[in-house]
């Protein structure tokens, strides 16, 4: 058995070329392998938003605090609110972030497919980002 201590995994800033506006990630887990599964808590400001992207095994959201805006290439885009619990099948293209007057805090579990558990792509534009 192992627990991870709340506040034994320091707060850190995605990399800003994947993301758009002020985002903070709290580590949660990374299971050695053969596991595969990873989360993470992500806390978007207001406006803020991922990049386009894609996960070769898919990628669960469960909604904690705030409201947010979700969505799959050729889709509307969704709101999302807590309690809601959010899935994207593997290699869809899709992006998710905080509303524009709202922040958002959602946890992310993903699974890594040889080493991998996301495929960055473009940035979504102001214009693409409008509700």
């Amino acid at each position: 058995m192992e627990i991870k201590r709340v506040g034994t995994q320091a707060s850190r800033k995605p990399p800003t070329e994947y993301f758009t506006g002020t985002v903070r990630l709290d580590p949660l887990f990374q299971m050695p392998d053969p596991a595969r599964v990873s989360g993470a808590s992500v806390t978007f400001e207001p406006g803020a938003r991922t990049a386009w992207h894609m996960h070769p095994l898919g990628q669960t959201l469960i909604v904690t605090v705030g409201v947010g805006l979700a969505q799959r290439e050729g889709g509307p885009i969704e709101e999302i609110r807590p309690g809601d619990v959010v899935w994207f099948p593997p290699g869809e293209k899709h992006w998710h972030g905080a509303a524009p007057t709202t922040a958002l805090t959602h946890i992310a579990i993903q699974e890594a497919l040889d080493g991998k558990n996301v495929e960055w792509l473009e940035k979504v534009s102001d214009r693409e980002y409008q509700p």
